[in-house]
């Protein structure tokens, strides 16, 4: 039988077929000889790979040649494919901004996706506020302020804020809006700011101290330091000596910063430079930040086995790097080889840097020099990964061989129960495979039956829910680690029992000792817990686990506590929603004036009337 094909809504063709090939020979004629973005799908129907090509039928017809499916990637790919769309767009270029917009829209689990399942600290500072503040931050929103990182060191960046707050005195007090003040605070004391809240600095020269602060952050430092010197030296012509003295502080803990830096170029320009080392079906990939001749800071991606040629993968991690809201790109992007489509990423490039943007190769010289420093790095990444995971597998035979497991422990999942006095009481699971947080397997549970405080039947409730979910899904962990004692070990033991589990699913539980201040950990049909060292590394992995089952508890316990909080006795009132409440407030002033008021009052305020007015009265006075 041959492969159906159809004509959807929006006039794309697609393949499909039950389990017919969907890259038949009858849809490849089909398909035009044109640009545009071709879409993968599951037999659930998922996107599972999203691409482009300059002709989609050469295009996805070199899926169906040997040597372009030697990867094993490829191959997993072509054999979940049930079916493939196609859109066919004006220009390549179209096809490369819809294929953007495609990925982020489906985030097919088959394209290259750099990220390493870390949230990174960056260094924020408020432009949009009329007095600026620099501050750490690990979310980047659209609000007009300038973002500086990510940060792979938080002590590094932590460092950095601390000298910026050191030479560079703006505001450290919270809040967009500045609170005027008749006395400034400790900080203005200390030096540590210019207190603007009690009118002790003016625009002009706060603009500059911020200006001055962007500088420091886009490691123009030498550019900073002329421009300090220059100040110091008109204010001490001006006989300004105190202005002087603190521009020569300034001047001094900048110098003892540029001591430090690596100056790897006498080039004052702006480069990104990329690393790329494939060895195996993984690639390494190192990009290394230069501004000014500095290196100003260094980032590292694993790609286990990305789909496609060198000059493919490297033009994807371009259009991923760039496209994630990273930063802008420098005045040049340099990579060891040419890129598919590379005038095209250039263009792309120049359009979101808002000036022209040089992606090229470099040959020769200083910047040969730069992109060699950056292989080196790329290399490193990959004997980064194969320490880790010789590493990993060691601990793993400790494990199954300490806690004589049947199973190789490769997903290892880890039970948390949260709750204060009873209350708003969460089920918390996260995930390891390989030894390696999978923060998108983590889960939160609100707990639905217990409404009093009652460990163990809470533990049931989400135990019984994960694992109705995980049979169903046909994802089990090799290992799951209970938090708590023997008791909680037989609650989670009876479960797996009831679900036919026990023969497939490891079990454990870890109770702190307060006795000899360590942790026990117990197996079911024993006794006494497993004899570990204090020190041993299976322990501490063990403990790892627990903790981050506890860390992430705490997060979403944090967030209803806090949601609880801002939730107003006007929410309970039928009728009164967020826009009303809002409006009440602001013509009474407060929760405790709206109590008082009467009904004629609360019946004068715009948006309520008589009818609601009757009902808020009679809630607070009934």
């Amino acid at each position: 039988m041959t492969t159906k094909v159809n004509k959807t809504k929006d006039g794309h063709k697609s393949s499909s077929g039950g389990n017919q090939d969907p890259l038949s020979a009858d849809f490849l004629k089909s398909v035009a000889r044109k640009p545009g973005v071709y879409l993968m799908k599951n037999r659930q129907g998922q996107v599972i790979y999203v691409g482009k090509a300059k002709n989609l039928r050469k295009r996805l017809s070199s899926y169906q040649r040997s040597g372009f499916t030697d990867s094993p990637k490829t191959l997993l790919l072509l054999r979940k494919l049930a079916a493939v769309d196609t859109i066919i767009t004006h220009t390549e270029k179209e096809a490369f901004i819809l294929e953007s917009s495609l990925i982020k829209k489906h985030r097919p689990k088959f394209n290259i996706e750099l990220k390493d399942d870390k949230s990174y600290p960056r260094i924020k500072v408020t432009l949009g506020e009329e007095w600026p503040r620099v501050y750490m931050t690990r979310r980047r929103m659209k609000d007009g302020s300038r973002y500086f990182g990510p940060y792979s060191s938080a002590g590094a960046m932590r460092n950095t804020l601390s000298l910026v707050n050191r030479i560079f005195p703006l505001r450290r007090c919270k809040g967009r809006n500045l609170k005027k003040r008749s006395r400034p605070c400790l900080n203005f004391q200390m030096g540590r700011c210019l207190a603007p809240c009690s009118g002790k600095v003016d625009k002009n020269k706060y603009s500059i101290m911020v200006d001055n602060v962007l500088l420091f952050l886009e490691g123009r430092n030498r550019e900073l330091r002329r421009q300090i010197k220059k100040e110091m030296q008109k204010a001490s012509a001006a006989l300004d000596f105190e202005k002087a003295a603190v521009l020569r502080d300034q001047l001094q803990a900048l110098d003892k910063t540029l001591e430090k830096q690596v100056v790897v170029s006498d080039i004052d320009k702006d480069q990104d430079v990329f690393g790329y080392v494939r060895k195996g079906a993984g690639v390494g990939i190192a990009v290394i930040n230069v501004r000014g001749g500095t290196v100003l800071g260094k980032q590292e991606f694993f790609l286990p086995d990305p789909i496609g040629d060198n000059s493919e993968v490297l033009g994807e991690v371009l259009h991923r790097f760039y496209g994630r809201e990273q930063f802008k790109p420098a005045d040049e992007v340099m990579v060891p080889f040419q890129v598919v489509d590379q005038p095209m990423l250039s263009e792309w490039l120049t359009e979101i840097k808002g000036r022209t943007v040089k992606l090229r190769v470099p040959r020769r010289g200083k910047e040969l020099h730069l992109l060699e420093m950056a292989q080196t790095n790329a290399r490193q990444v990959h004997i980064d990964k194969e320490s880790k995971e010789k590493s990993w597998q060691m601990l793993a035979v400790n494990l199954q061989a300490k806690l004589q497991l049947r199973r190789y422990p490769a997903r290892v999942e880890c039970l948390d129960i949260s709750n204060i006095g009873g209350k708003q009481p969460v089920g918390s699971l996260v995930c390891f495979i390989d030894g390696e947080k999978a923060t998108k397997e983590y889960r939160h549970y609100s707990i639905r039956t217990a409404h009093e405080p009652d460990d163990y039947r809470m533990m049931g409730e989400v135990l019984n829910r994960r694992f109705k979910e995980g049979v169903k899904e046909r994802v089990l962990p090799d290992l799951l680690v209970v938090d708590g004692g023997k008791g909680h070990l037989n609650v989670a033991q009876n479960v797996l029992k009831e679900k036919n589990l026990l023969n497939r699913i490891e079990l454990i539980s870890i109770a702190k000792d307060k006795e000899n201040k360590s942790d026990k950990v117990y197996r079911p049909k024993r006794k006494n817990p497993v004899k570990m060292a204090r020190h041993s590394p299976v322990l501490f992995f063990i403990m790892q686990v627990r903790d981050e089952a506890h860390r992430f508890g705490i997060v979403f316990h944090r967030r209803m506590r806090q949601k609880n909080i801002l939730l107003s006795e006007l929410d309970i009132i039928p009728g009164v929603g967020p826009k009303r409440k809002k409006v009440l407030l602001k013509a009474m002033g407060s929760l405790a004036a709206v109590k008082r008021a009467d009904r004629r009052e609360l019946a004068a305020v715009k948006g309520i009337g008589p009818e609601l007015a009757e009902q808020i009265w009679e809630y607070f006075h009934s």
